[in-house]
């Protein structure tokens, strides 16, 4: 079934109740739904193409976007602002669209609307007449396999690649997370993470409408302001990026008393360091649980939460969702052996956007035990390493893009990084691999710094031998002020080079 039914429904039932706080306000509701329906008059009138480009901060003006854009039968491609201007016209043509939905100051990250193709059209949402009753429409007659988004990864070396997620795929995460995490319209979500990437999507805009729960964001993360909107608003569930939650412990003014509503701070998009779960606990006195997700999987694969968790564990898999472990010649793992995850579920999205050589990479079909005997699975490539226990709990270990091999060793970045956030100097660290001829790569890392605290290579270099065997201690340390990030905080290794 389409998300877009039980969404509504849920907004007419919940119409005066406030839905979301943004930067501008609270909004309820009705507000939310009649918004889309204005949006979905003006998409009409304006475009016969089936996709339609969302250029918006995160804000009440996205879920109006979106819920406009199913209304009028289209597929939203919510645009990530931050990418270069040359990405961004890259994903314009290659999307096909020849409208926007926006608002002013959006325009700046285009270099404004002279830099747009001469077809696509602007539709300005904070310049729309929305006073007094929407055109009321039903929701359109809406398969599971019809398109609802693109979300286009900002990449590594290549152009973004263009996710699509049906509409069956978000409904049946945005169901399995509410039913794997028991939020009901009691709860308060909070986070300030972009609506156009998967996390801010699906967590913070989709599960809050579909629960008819509160939720509370930001279009910028400001760390005293985020402390501030706990202290007001009181969530029950925060959403961040480890990089937030290291953010947070710098405020001095925040105590555990401000925390004290939070039954589950939630971390996704990157690995959680040790240093900064065991630091926030101690500070606020409370548990950080990781969940893991890619955008393929719309977003969200595992979920830990209070009552199932372990230590650096990432989850039990959703309801519905089958996680598998295969080694080099894709055989089957048992539990305790790492290898890479496979994952498979009615969330996991139908390919990439016509690119059927990456379909082909992505994708393998596996026969699996059922309870008519053996059928076939086409499992997603999630190219991350892991492993599971006996109770089902998931562990990552590593990217298998960023394995190196070390004069005939494998050595996993993240357990280098780890060791590195332990030291009391580092707030963060990333390590790549560099070619060498004698050993055939060497890992060279970069830290970024607590504040106040000098750098010390060779007491960095110390502390790496005392943790770790020796063909794993980074040849080399650098200092950055601060690590280059994507919008939800995730290291950009691509980024890390060598002069």
């Amino acid at each position: 079934m389409a998300l877009l039914w039980p969404i509504t429904q849920q907004a007419l039932l919940s119409a005066p109740r406030p839905a979301m706080v943004d930067d501008q306000g609270t909004h309820s509701f009705m507000k939310i739904l009649a918004g889309g329906m204005f949006v979905a008059e003006k998409i009409e009138a304006v475009t016969a193409r089936p996709n339609v480009g969302i250029l918006l901060p995160s804000s009440v003006a996205f879920p109006m976007a979106l819920l406009g854009c199913w209304l009028a039968r289209k597929c939203a491609v919510p645009f990530n602002f931050l990418l270069s201007r040359q990405e961004l016209e890259f994903v314009i043509r290659d999307s096909g669209v020849d409208t926007i939905l926006t608002v002013g100051p959006m325009l700046d990250f285009l270099g404004g609307p002279q830099n747009l193709p001469p077809e696509v059209r602007l539709v300005h949402i904070d310049r729309m007449d929305v006073t007094g009753l929407p055109p009321f429409r039903w929701p359109p007659a809406t398969a599971e396999e019809d398109p609802a988004v693109i979300l286009y990864t900002s990449g590594t070396s290549a152009r973004p690649k263009g996710v699509v997620l049906t509409h069956g795929n978000l409904h049946a995460n945005v169901d399995a997370s509410i039913s794997h995490a028991r939020i009901t319209q009691a709860t308060t979500m909070m986070g300030v993470l972009p609506q156009f990437h998967s996390f801010g999507l699906t967590v913070l805009t989709l599960i809050p409408l579909y629960a008819g729960c509160r939720v509370v964001t930001s279009a910028r993360f400001v760390p005293r302001k985020f402390v501030d909107l706990i202290r007001t608003h009181h969530p029950t569930i925060v959403v961040a990026v480890p990089s937030m939650y290291n953010a947070l412990l710098s405020v001095k003014e925040a105590a555990a008393q401000d925390m004290r509503s939070i039954e589950m701070a939630v971390s996704g998009g990157e690995a959680l360091p040790t240093s900064v779960s065991e630091a926030f606990r101690e500070r606020f006195e409370v548990q950080l649980l990781e969940g893991y997700g890619l955008t393929e999987t719309s977003p969200v694969l595992t979920w830990c939460t209070p009552w199932a968790r372990r230590p650096n564990a990432v989850g039990t898999a959703l309801p519905g969702v089958d996680i598998l472990i295969v080694d080099e010649n894709n055989r089957p793992l048992p539990p305790g052996q790492d290898g890479e995850i496979l994952a498979y579920g009615p969330n996991i999205t139908p390919g990439y956007y016509h690119l059927p050589e990456e379909n082909a990479k992505a994708f393998i079909e596996l026969p699996v035990p059922s309870g008519e005997g053996i059928e076939r699975r086409r499992y997603f490539r999630t190219g991350d390493i892991g492993r599971l226990d006996e109770q089902g709990l998931l562990y990552i270990t590593g990217r298998k893009k960023e394995m190196l091999k070390v004069a005939g060793e494998i050595v996993v970045p993240r357990e280098i990084e780890e060791v590195l956030s332990q030291h009391p100097t580092v707030r963060d660290a990333a390590v790549i691999g560099v070619a060498d001829a004698m050993r055939g790569e060497i890992p060279v890392a970069f830290v970024e710094l607590k504040d106040g605290q000098a750098f010390d290579e060779p007491a960095l270099r110390a502390w790496c031998r005392d943790h770790l065997a020796g063909f794993k201690v980074p040849r080399e340390i650098r200092r950055l002020d601060a690590l280059p990030r994507n919008p939800t905080g995730k290291v950009l290794k691509r980024s890390l080079r060598l002069d």
